[in-house]
């Protein structure tokens, strides 16, 4: 790549990223919520260091990965040399992945079952490190989906309080494709009611818009700033 096509993608990747902020500003503007109450999570997913550093230039600090290991292979060097930077695991977690994803990211949005929460704790415990904390609500009931099942998601929060020591920041759900979106949010904002947490993380490039609107914290951004997925370079 010459330096010519080094700075179209730079200030490509930067105008993508201010288009987003300006959609999210709106959105937060509409719903009657106050500027900059939503985190936007750049998911990195698929793309390598060279994809990743335009955003970062342009002053994204928080991204999302869905695997571990493909996390730990790409994040060390990028945080040797940006500083101030949130990693945030959006997708499953293995239990014999917990201890790297432990020491590798700042977030999880995937807690989904007691085996985890309790390896979790025990890591967090060991290390000495602190994760933001999500539990993920299958408010689909979809079979092949990860998540707890709505009408579990309280005891599930309170199980993760007092029987692993857990601090959970919030709720995360994935909509099924083929439904409206905005009812999942809203059924995941009541269960996060009710289940005493406040933090939602919900919302992709299609709806993230919609889900600011039902109170999304955290949205997930992957397309929208990056393109179509491609081969991890």
């Amino acid at each position: 790549m010459n330096r010519q096509e080094q700075k179209d993608g730079d200030d490509g990747a930067a105008q993508a990223l201010a288009d987003i902020r300006a959609r999210i500003g709106e959105a937060e503007q509409a719903a009657g919520r106050a500027a900059g109450s939503v985190t936007l999570i750049a998911v990195s997913k698929t793309f390598g260091g060279e994809a990743i550093e335009p955003l970062i230039g342009a002053g994204q600090t928080v991204f999302g990965e869905n695997r571990v290991q493909e996390a730990a292979a790409k994040w060390p060097p990028l945080r040797a040399r940006h500083g101030g930077l949130a990693l945030h695991l959006i997708g499953p977690l293995q239990s014999n992945k917990v201890a790297q994803a432990v020491a590798l990211f700042d977030a999880i949005h995937t807690v989904d079952r007691p085996k985890i929460a309790r390896l979790i704790g025990e890591e967090m415990a060991k290390t000495g490190r602190r994760l933001e904390l999500f539990v993920q609500v299958n408010t689909g009931e979809e079979p092949q989906k990860a998540g707890v099942m709505p009408a579990q998601a309280a005891a599930f929060v309170a199980q993760c309080r007092d029987e692993f020591a857990l601090t959970i920041s919030g709720l995360m759900c994935i909509p099924p494709l083929d439904e409206e979106a905005g009812l999942h949010f809203a059924l995941l904002r009541t269960l996060a009611e009710q289940a005493g947490v406040s933090g939602l993380s919900m919302g992709m490039s299609a709806d993230f818009e919609k889900a600011i609107g039902h109170g999304a914290s955290h949205v997930r951004v992957g397309s929208a700033l990056f393109g179509h997925r491609g081969a991890l370079a």
